[in-house]
């Protein structure tokens, strides 16, 4: 099952169910996801009946598939890419077996095709390519074992950065707020079947199509996490509930071979730079540059559909 959620003036737009090829839709029989998912038992039985799309569905039109929520907790469960930031930041972090993750802004999730503004291009503007998941309800102290029957929706997001503010925020110890700027999601937010055998040990095995400016920029695939997101999910909770419509991002998708697959965001690729060539070549984002993401499976299908937005300065959209 795929949902989305259409702009419709309201601040929470409305959930539509998606036919299986994308093209078409029909209104849900609840408002929104998040009164989906707090009752997820009973509404998502009625959203599978849905067999009918009577209307044409034109991307453009929709908001992030959770355009707000009550937590977004982003991981960094890729160790290549953490190795290498951590290497040309110049960061020693303590040894622990325990998966790293910040709780960034939820208020707001751009939608797939909005423009993101930003104040000054000399922030460092970057994109990160990752997945996320969206939980039911989980009590506090839930296993990793049993996490994973809490995942209710998989999604795509792009995790905006500011990559001039993120060093010095991170060295303080005491995490990201200027820096972390608000996220992305991708149309569809899909159950977990409908990856099939691309979703194993809680993970999306899926390569992420990454170009920019409209050139191939990364395909790093989902499936070389360090940890799966029922594990993710579990260290969440260890300590709190988490409430129904939580967010859980995976951290920027990456490959121990980045070199030959290239990158989901542009600070990974700067930092090959300076490990292979002394200093970074490559530049940051600047106002009017686009960015497009889609994770495809060996098909071609693209099971969240694809993320395209552009930089544009906040001066200009007000």
């Amino acid at each position: 099952m795929r949902l989305a959620t259409l702009c419709d003036g309201t601040r929470d737009g409305r959930l539509i169910v998606v036919s299986p090829d994308g093209a078409a839709y029909a209104p849900a029989p609840v408002a929104t996801l998040q009164d989906a998912l707090e009752d997820w038992a009973a509404c998502s039985a009625q959203l599978e009946t849905v067999g009918e799309f009577p209307e044409p569905l034109d991307p453009v039109q929709l908001a992030a598939p959770l355009p707000r929520a009550w937590q977004w907790l982003d991981g960094s469960a890729f160790q290549s890419h953490g190795d290498l930031m951590d290497a040309v930041l110049g960061i020693t972090k303590i040894q622990t077996h325990l998966p790293l993750m910040y709780q960034g802004a939820s208020d707001k999730f751009y939608g797939p095709y909005d423009d993101v503004p930003f104040g000054d291009e000399a922030l460092g503007i970057d994109f990160e390519g990752e997945f996320g998941v969206i939980v039911d309800a989980v009590p506090m102290g839930t296993s990793a074992a049993d996490a994973m029957a809490y995942i209710r929706l998989i999604v795509q997001i792009n995790d905006w950065s500011l990559r001039t503010l993120a060093g010095p925020e991170m060295k303080t110890g005491f995490g990201w707020v200027q820096a972390k700027p608000h996220c992305a999601m991708a149309p569809f937010a899909v159950t977990p079947d409908e990856l099939g055998d691309q979703w194993r040990d809680g993970r999306v095995c899926l390569d992420l199509n990454v170009d920019w400016n409209g050139k191939r920029f990364g395909a790093a695939n989902g499936g070389a996490m360090g940890f799966g997101f029922h594990e993710l999910v579990a260290h969440a909770a260890r300590t709190r509930d988490l409430v129904a419509g939580t967010v859980i991002g995976s951290g920027t998708v990456s490959n121990a071979n980045f070199r030959e697959i290239g990158s989901s965001c542009i600070a990974e690729r700067r930092g090959i730079e300076v490990l292979d060539q002394g200093e970074p070549k490559t530049a940051f984002m600047t106002f009017g540059e686009t960015v497009r993401m889609e994770a495809v499976d060996a098909a071609g299908r693209a099971p969240f559909g694809a993320l395209e937005q552009r930089v544009v300065s906040v001066r200009s959209s007000l």
